[in-house]
């Protein structure tokens, strides 16, 4: 039997509904967004898990709870996996950031791996720690299935990094949304990608509803 990641984003909350950029600020989860954990309980709690790594955030540890006490398994908080650090750019929307930092918003767009938003944190420095935690969990684990809960761009950048695409494209190559999804297998030919974003185990009005 393989190793296979589970790679799931937090559910929703204030930010991601109002697509506001939200990487140190520690937000809970909307009602919707506890929707969501708990709908990936209900659908998950009967597979055969082997561990479950979080970011210690509010939001990420809220989203694993549901499956934890489902399962009776418990949490393994890594810092390594917390979101990117916007700086001056936290709770503020793109719209907002380009009037306000534009050069550096122009900077950042073109080439987020090298350049950090305002007094923030550049990808690859994200990259490097969040592989640390990727590395630990294939060195604890030659096998079975293991959740990360982490956040929209670390799991993005994650993906990058596993899959040999350029991590500076991490916002242009792959989508993450709320409440989503990715597995990744690892094979004797390496990482290979089995879902991207799967949102299956929420129902329509929970998949349909505004926001990132």
């Amino acid at each position: 039997m393989s190793l296979n990641l589970y790679l799931l984003r937090h559910g929703q909350t204030e930010c991601s509904l109002k697509n506001a950029f939200c990487g140190s600020v520690d937000s809970e989860l909307t009602p919707e967004g506890l929707e969501m954990a708990k709908a990936f309980a209900s659908a998950y709690s009967s597979f055969p898990w082997t561990a479950i790594f979080c970011s210690p955030m509010r939001r990420t540890v809220e989203t694993a709870k549901p499956l934890c006490t489902a399962i009776r398994m418990e949490l393994e908080l890594r810092d390594g996996l917390k979101e990117i650090n916007y700086g001056k750019w936290e709770g503020k929307t793109p719209e907002e950031i380009n009037l306000e930092y534009h050069d550096d918003y122009l900077r950042w767009s073109a080439d987020p791996a090298w350049y950090a938003p305002t007094g923030g944190e550049m990808a690859i420095t994200i990259a490097s720690c969040a592989m640390q935690v990727i590395e630990e969990i294939k060195y604890l684990y030659g096998s079975g299935n293991v959740l990360v809960v982490s956040h929209k761009a670390t799991i993005r950048i994650i993906l990058c990094s596993l899959l040999g695409i350029d991590v500076g494209r991490f916002r242009f190559r792959l989508g993450c949304p709320v409440g989503s999804v990715s597995i990744v297998e690892f094979t004797s030919h390496g990482p290979l990608l089995k879902a991207l974003a799967d949102r299956t185990h929420l129902d329509e009005r929970l998949r349909n509803l505004p926001g990132t």
